[in-house]
């Protein structure tokens, strides 16, 4: 065989080389009726075990590619089509929908932690109880299944949240009211396909969470900001003919300011004249340090009109694309189709580990727990930033989350890069804005560690000032 394998680059070997025999045969560099050198003999000439070529040699067996001869060795299939040329793919091809081609295209990787990591909604990967959750996990594994599960997911959880839900939020609601999510983002998702038809009209924070903007428009929604103040949404700027309300009102994202009750109450008198729902996104309330926030929007509502989705990816992992949705009831079989139409019901295993974790009282530990460490983070932040930034930045006062916002007068986009060159990640406020970008910088503690805190700041203070 005079053709070449190479196993440069990142994959498992006997993939690599199944594919690039495939290849080979595919395009004509290796013949019908050529003979295979021995697994044993490839394998000796890349330098990788016997077993490695072995599963590669019995894959392109079992695609047709290679057929085995007992006592004379492996050849490439003699009734393959005759090869053809390989071309670049046509820039003809399918296209995807307009609204598709302006959306933002993910990164193909996700980039390696920074040396001061001020990035916004990242927790404490070590404070997570790993050993713990591999016990329960291991647990509901052994346990075996293998049926589809509820589209509402699994019924030991669904009770757990809503119990949880009660006591820590006052939110009103049993086991059938809840809906497991892949993470908030899907709850999200979810509420568009049973709500939404392209050109309805939704409106959203100014700032606010820029990836609940842009899954709306994905939808077809036309995404209207709302300007937020100190006491939340202003209710008397919404748009006529809206037809879905997104807020954070308990912690706004990103500002950190929570909605006063006159706001709440406003925002649901006007949901009820205007039959619009309001989505409430209460994504890292869990985490207080101080008082108890205001009731939330889903317990005042008398009308069915609040949409209550929480999310895991903040105070357990975001790995473990683990959220929740509480839905009024007119809502509840057509998000449960919705559901079993998307994905059918998510990894129970990990739902049924989770019921175990919140049940035997772990879960309500592990937020005592990171409260305290993120309580000392908080307070060092506002410490640092207050005697190094005096007269350069704000900071909205905040009593819950893993960010600060901090206002400024002049535009930081310029220092945020500087900032990152020097391997500190922090995120500017008009990210997160509209049409009117607001000057100033939104700042997450939840994966520094409070010592690392000030070092973090001066670094960003050198490259504000070079």
């Amino acid at each position: 065989m005079d053709f070449h394998v190479s196993l440069a680059g990142r994959g498992d070997l006997s993939v690599r080389i199944y594919r690039q025999l495939r290849d080979a045969v595919l395009d004509g560099r290796l013949r019908a009726g050529e003979r295979l050198p021995p697994t044993r003999e490839l394998a000796r000439r890349l330098a990788v075990s016997r077993n490695t070529v072995a599963v590669a040699y019995d894959r392109l067996t079992a695609d047709g590619f290679l057929t085995g001869r007992v006592g004379a060795g492996t050849y490439v299939t003699g009734s393959l089509p005759a090869p053809k040329p390989r071309k670049a793919p046509s820039p003809r091809g399918p296209r995807p929908k307009a609204i598709w081609r302006s959306l933002p295209t993910p990164a193909a990787t996700v980039p390696e932690a920074p040396e001061f990591d001020f990035r916004v909604g990242v927790p404490d990967a070590e404070l997570f109880p790993l050993e713990t959750w591999r016990r329960l996990l291991g647990r509901e594994l052994r346990s075996g299944f293998a049926h589809y599960v509820d589209p509402s997911g699994h019924e030991g959880l669904r009770a757990a949240i809503a119990r949880h839900v009660g006591v820590s939020r006052s939110v009103r609601a049993d086991a059938d009211d809840v809906l497991v999510t892949q993470g908030a983002q899907q709850a999200l998702d979810l509420l568009c396909r049973v709500l939404l038809s392209p050109g309805d009209r939704v409106a959203v924070e100014e700032p606010g969470y820029r990836q609940a903007k842009l899954l709306f428009a994905s939808h077809g929604a036309e995404v209207i900001g709302v300007p937020v103040d100190g006491e939340g949404l202003d209710v008397e700027a919404l748009p006529s003919r809206t037809k879905l309300v997104y807020v954070t009102p308990s912690h706004q994202f990103p500002l950190g300011t929570p909605m006063s009750l006159g706001r709440r109450t406003a925002l649901l008198a006007w949901a009820a004249r205007a039959d619009a729902v309001v989505v409430e996104d209460d994504y890292d309330s869990e985490f207080r340090f101080s008082d108890r926030p205001l009731e939330p929007l889903q317990s005042l509502d008398r009308g069915g009109r609040v949409a209550y989705v929480g999310s895991f990816s903040k105070t357990l992992l975001p790995m473990l694309r683990l959220g929740f949705l509480v839905a009024p009831a007119s809502l509840r079989d057509a998000l449960r189709t919705a559901r079993q139409l998307s994905d059918w019901h998510g990894d129970v295993a990990a739902q049924a580990a989770l019921a175990r974790f919140v049940d035997e009282g772990l879960f309500a530990r592990h937020i005592r727990r990171a409260t305290k460490v993120y309580a000392e983070r908080h307070e060092r932040l506002l410490s640092t930033v207050d005697r190094r930034f005096a007269g350069r930045l704000r900071v909205v006062p905040s009593a819950a989350g893993l960010h600060v916002c901090a206002l400024a007068d002049t535009d930081l986009e310029p220092v945020a890069a500087r900032a990152s060159a020097a391997g500190v990640a922090v995120q500017t406020l008009a990210d997160l804005c509209g049409g009117s970008p607001s000057p100033g910088l939104v700042l997450g503690y939840g994966s520094i560690p409070a010592e690392r805190i000030d070092d973090g700041l001066a670094a960003l203070d050198a490259a504000w000032r070079s």
